[in-house]
């Protein structure tokens, strides 16, 4: 009952009332970004959703139009080198994610779930196979993501993805929703670029 029908109420609810509330925040990180680097305020990048059906994630823009757009950021080269100003601290502290509630409200993805692999990553998305956790919404925030998120090896954040699908729950997903602020506060996990150990300030899945 809870994954069928009352987990997507909840989304429903939490993104249309994030919206109301933050709306406001939207509208001046647009500006800001606007204002401080030539491109769009977002950035769409394909991803892969429910039953591995493809869609556009939305996020704020936080590196330079120049940048790789299909490569994760973990794994490029000098990655501090494509960030813009105002990216910086939208990463530090998660804003970049906020227009992921318009992926939410329209069913594309979950607040909680695995998080949304690219198109390419074909290992990570062949190992959630193993698992199940293709077949379910992917989520702004999960169960690897504060379990480790760019520091554990592609079969083991799959594994995460596993025993999320199977102990999920409504306990669960609030578990995991209260414990992201804790991760985000402390920038667990985080890893920027091969040479990440110079920029754990900055975050990016």
């Amino acid at each position: 009952m809870y994954k069928k029908y009352v987990k997507r109420c909840i989304d429903i609810l939490l993104s249309f009332i994030g919206i109301i509330i933050v709306g406001w925040i939207i509208l001046i990180i647009m500006v800001l970004i606007k204002c401080t680097s030539k491109g769009p305020a977002f950035f769409r990048q394909k991803r892969i959703g429910n039953q591995k059906r493809e869609f556009y994630i939305l996020k704020f823009r936080t590196m330079r139009i120049d940048a790789p757009k299909d490569t994760p950021t973990h794994l490029l080269e000098n990655a501090n080198s494509y960030i813009t100003p105002i990216g910086r601290f939208l990463r530090k502290t998660s804003l970049d994610e906020l227009p992921q509630i318009f992926n939410i409200l329209s069913g594309e993805m979950s607040i909680i779930g695995p998080r949304p692999a690219l198109w390419n990553q074909y290992d990570l998305i062949a190992e959630r196979d193993k698992y199940g956790a293709n077949d379910i919404r992917p989520g702004l925030t999960g169960w690897a993501q504060i379990n480790g998120r760019d520091e554990i090896p592609i079969d083991v954040k799959a594994c995460l993805d596993g025993e999320y699908v199977k102990r999920l729950s409504f306990v669960f997903d609030a578990k995991i929703f209260f414990l992201t602020f804790a991760s985000v506060w402390k920038k667990e996990g985080v890893k920027e670029g091969k040479n990440f150990e110079e920029s754990l300030d900055y975050r990016r899945e």
